[in-house]
Parts: structure tokens; C-alpha cells; sequence
């Protein structure tokens, strides 16, 4: 099954998961679909280019002994709202938006674990910018998705650079709006993820002011409902759907080239854009254990909204984990893989 959006080359926006978007739009269930046979389904959350297509590509759809029911979500927080409403049993995001899910109160367990570089995580400025430094960002009007991966590492770099968030100028945009915005020199700058951060440098219409890398926790996660782990039959199913995601992406990492191919062909990303992505972000993730490092350091993500008041209230996120699936997992911390031609 294949999804064509409308070509990058056009630098028009797409919506993919892989670091985990913010945003209020509900599932595009017109491209949802169907593998593998039997009486039981599993009904799986995802986003463009997400966990379906690398499964895919992988050949990880294969002799699957239970239905896996795929719903194509625009970003992580209505995934999340369809998992604690028990539309969705499981559904991958990034490290932000189950902070904000558990700040709401929702029925959600994180319950696997990547970790990845955050070089694509990104606060761009445009080509000609005479910004170049992030200190220089004072007073300046900064676009961002609200909830995002993105909405933190903007809070965090800004920190990095003696900076807080009042004093930028913040506009909450989702990527359609952020990049009509930021193209159209609405905005000084645009914090956003890969592939829109390959996108943009690969069309010369912008350049990095600061990343992610060391600023961010490079997290990314499996989200489940806990009445689908309360089911013996589903969680017998989500354990074995995690163990081909987690091959599936051993497999990107061992062929980055056919993956940029597939996930190009998938999305409507040029090659050349889904490559750079694969080399900056995609091919460094590494399955690790929900532990207690992970635990503490998304608390810290929930602390940093809570005192901003973006979250309402003191979050627990230790209970909103499962770690029953971790399994002979490397810690948290483990160093992301490094592409090899990088």
C-alpha cells in the first residue's frame, strides 16, 4: 500500500512520524488498510512514511497470525486521543506528546522505546538570515507546532542560550502554516523536525541556527492502551509487533539507501531529501528499555511544561509507562547508532 502526497520538490508541507509532530487534525483512515490473518486485530495508530512503511520495506508484514488494522494519523496528539479513547491500540510518537497526553489525563502506556540522534530536530532560519547564533533570537517571532518534539527542543536550545520562551516572539503553526509562513518571510525562524529540516536544506531556502543534538533526549515511542495490555490475546500480539519494529529498524540502519528509496516512494519525498534524512536522523535509532533514565527524563519535559504553564498541573509520568515488553534491552542512554558514511 502506498501513500503519495504532493511533491516535496514543491517544498509543500508533509506530516510524518518519525519525530513526532503536534497537532489537533484526526486520522486520514481513506489510505488505512489490513495485513495478516486471523481472528484477532490489532489496530495500530500511524502516521505517512511511519511504522507501516519500514515494516514494509523490512518485510517485517510477513506470516503475521493476527490482523494488523492501520489508521493514518496527521501527528502525535490526536494518535494519542484515538489510544485513550481505545479506537487505537498502539501508535508511535515522540518524546512530547505523551507528556502532554498525560498532563490531559489520558489512558495511554508508553511501552517501547528508540533512541536517536536529534540533529534533525531544528531551529531554522532562512537562507539569508542575519541571524547566527541562537542568543540572537531575542524578540524574534519563532513558528512552531504547539505539543510538538519541536515545542521543546525550542525551549530547551533557547535555554542553552540564556534565553526563556517569553522572550521570543512564539506563533503556534502547525507545518502546512509554518512553512507557507516561514517561505513567506512571516517568520524569523521555524523550530521543526527531519525530513522538514532535510527538506528545507535541501531546497537552499533556509540553514540551521541550532539543533537538538545534546539539548534533547532523542527519544521516540510506542504508545499502547492499557486495555489493549490487559487483553492476554493483544499483548501477546503487541509484543510480537514490537519485536519486528524493532528489526525492521535494524534494518534501516543496514540499508539506509533502500530505505530513503521506499520512504521517498511512500511519501513523495525527492530521494535526495529522504536520504539526508535517513543519514541525520532515521538510521541512528536504537531499540532501548523503558527505564528509570527515560522515566526521568521525560519529567523533566512535563516539569518544563508544567511550569509554563502549558500543562495544567504536577504529572507523573512513572505512571503512565509499562515495562513489561523491555525485555534484554540496552538502557535508555545508549549511544545512538552512527551512519556509517556520515
Amino acid at each position: 500500500m502506498r501513500r503519495h502526497l504532493v511533491p516535496a520538490a514543491l517544498l509543500l508541507p508533509l506530516t510524518l512520524l518519525l519525530a513526532a509532530c503536534g497537532g489537533n487534525s484526526a486520522a486520514d483512515t481513506a489510505g488505512a488498510g489490513t495485513d495478516g490473518k486471523g481472528s484477532l486485530t490489532l489496530n495500530v495508530g500511524d502516521q505517512k512514511g511511519g511504522s507501516e512503511a519500514v515494516l514494509r520495506a523490512a518485510g517485517e508484514l510477513k506470516n503475521l497470525d493476527y490482523k494488523i488494522k492501520w489508521s493514518t494519523f496527521t501527528s502525535g496528539p490526536p494518535l494519542l486521543e484515538a489510544v485513550n479513547a481505545k479506537a487505537v491500540d498502539i501508535g508511535g510518537v515522540g518524546n512530547t506528546p505523551p507528556v502532554f497526553a498525560a498532563g490531559a489525563g489520558s489512558k495511554v502506556s508508553v511501552v517501547a522505546a528508540w533512541h536517536g540522534t536529534s540533529k534533525g530536530e531544528a531551529i531554522l532560519v532562512p537562507k539569508d538570515s542575519s541571524l547566527r547564533k541562537p542568543e540572537e533570537l531575542k524578540g524574534r517571532s519563532i513558528a512552531v507546532a504547539q505539543g510538538s518534539s519541536a515545542h521543546f527542543q525550542l525551549i530547551a536550545s533557547l535555554k542553552e542560550a540564556g534565553l526563556k520562551l517569553s522572550d521570543v516572539k512564539v506563533k503556534y503553526l502547525q507545518p502546512a502554516d509554518a512553512l507557507a509562513a516561514f517561505t513567506g518571510g512571516k517568520v524569523d525562524a521555524w523550530a521543526v523536525w527531519d525530513p522538514y529540516t532535510s527538506q528545507v536544506l535541501g531546497a537552499k531556502q533556509g540553514r540551521i541556527l541550532a539543533d537538538g543534538d545534546g539539548v534533547v533526549n532523542g527519544l521516540s515511542f510506542q504508545v499502547a492502551a492499557p486495555s489493549a495490555l490487559k487483553d492476554t490475546k493483544k499483548a501477546a500480539a503487541v509484543k510480537d509487533y514490537l519485536e519486528r519494529l524493532r528489526r525492521a529498524h535494524d534494518w534501516v540502519y543496514r540499508h539506509p539507501d533502500a530505505w530513503a528509496k521506499v520512504w521517498a516512494k511512500d511519501t513523495g519525498l525527492p530521494y535526495e531529501v529522504a536520504l539526508a534524512s535517513v543519514k541525520r536522523t532515521n538510521a541512528s535509532r536504537i531499540a532501548v528499555a523503558v527505564d528509570k533514565p527515560l522515566i526521568a527524563s521525560e519529567q523533566r519535559i512535563a516539569d518544563t511544561f508544567t511550569e509554563l504553564k502549558l500543562i495544567p498541573g504536577k504529572v507523573d509520568f512513572a505512571a503512565f509507562v509499562d515495562t513489561r515488553f523491555n525485555g534484554g534491552l540496552p538502557p535508555s542512554t545508549t549511544t545512538p547508532r552512527v551512519y556509517k558514511d556520515s
